[in-house]
This record gives structure tokens, sequence and C-alpha cells, in this order.
């Protein structure tokens, strides 16, 4: 368990929103990160490992032209799984992490390239999405130590759009229910 996933947890149950998760490269370790968290149920709706790319495009929607001719490494793909992950799984913010973790490089893409993304809920004005957000990262070491960083990456990715987006009314609920802090 990590902290940025409790400390993402509980700002989600703080604002009573919910998360949902589209993993390709981690295989399930975000969701496994979350649900690490005691009282993780508050807050996380579920996740969706689509390892195949045929997954992507029949469970969470990614558009089937993008990946015959991107592949499923794209920054496109990570937002549109995020959108997906909101979507099937009924969350108000879905985060996707799509990737090369290796040995060998896929669709073009060389091993180390990920791309995690965020999508949040619509604005009071209905005007865009607030955390839409996708993150192009460059990572090296072991296929473990890849898949482990986009787990953290994901998941600090999400938090600094929630910490972004709290109100100030919010603020002060959040600093009144942790004692002053």
């Amino acid at each position: 368990m990590t902290s940025t996933a409790a400390e993402v947890l509980r700002l989600l149950t703080v604002r009573g929103e919910t998360l949902a998760v589209a993993e390709s490269l981690t295989g399930g370790l975000v969701a496994a990160d979350l649900a690490a968290v005691p009282g993780a149920s508050k807050a996380f709706r579920g996740s969706v490992t689509a390892y195949a790319t045929d997954l992507k495009r029949d469970v969470l929607g990614v558009d089937a032209t993008l990946l015959d001719q991107r592949g499923a490494v794209d920054p496109q793909v990570a937002a549109q799984m995020a959108v997906g992950a909101r979507k099937v799984l009924g969350a108000d913010w879905g985060i996707a992490t799509t990737g090369v973790a290796g040995p060998e490089p896929q669709d073009g893409q060389p091993v180390g390239t990920v791309f995690v993304a965020v999508d949040g809920p619509q604005s009071a004005s209905g005007e865009g999405v607030l955390g839409g957000k996708v993150v192009a990262l460059r990572l090296n070491g072991s296929r473990t130590e890849i898949r482990m960083e986009s787990v953290r990456s994901v998941l600090a990715l999400l938090l600094e759009q929630l910490v972004g987006e709290l109100t100030e009314n919010e603020r002060a609920q959040d600093t009144e229910q942790n004692g002053g802090f």
C-alpha cells in the first residue's frame, strides 16, 4: 500500500466521489494498490485490466481506427481508456495506464514508453473536463521497475488533479475532519 493511494482515496471520500481504473501494462497493480487501503470501497469502484488491444476497443470503447493506426501505446488511447473506465464502471474519476514494460518494443515504441491518464467530472458550468490529462513517461529499469513507476505516476497524477480541484469549502471541511492539519 502506498501513501499516495491512501491520500487519493481519502480525498475522494471527502468529496463523495468515486474512482475507476483501466490498466494495460500495469496488469492490475494500480487496482491492487488502491484495494490495499482500508476502507477503499468507499471510493474505489473497480478496474478493467485490458491487456489485450481488442479489450481496449470492445470493453473500454477505445476508437478502433486509433488502435489500428497508432497501436495501444499512445496518449489518445490512454485518455480514451480513462474515459472508458469512468463510463463502464460508473465512476466520477477514471485513470489509465498503457505502455511498454518490456522486454521487447511494442507498436513501434521502445521499452519504457508509458502514458498515464486521468479523466474527471465536468465542471459546474458544463464546460470541459476538470481532470482530463495525459502524461507521457520515458522510464528506465527492469520490467518490474517500469510497471511500479507507472503505478506511482498515475496515482500521483490523479492526486495532483484532485488537490488542484479542491474548493475553499472542501479544503476547510477536509482540514476540520483531519484535526486542523
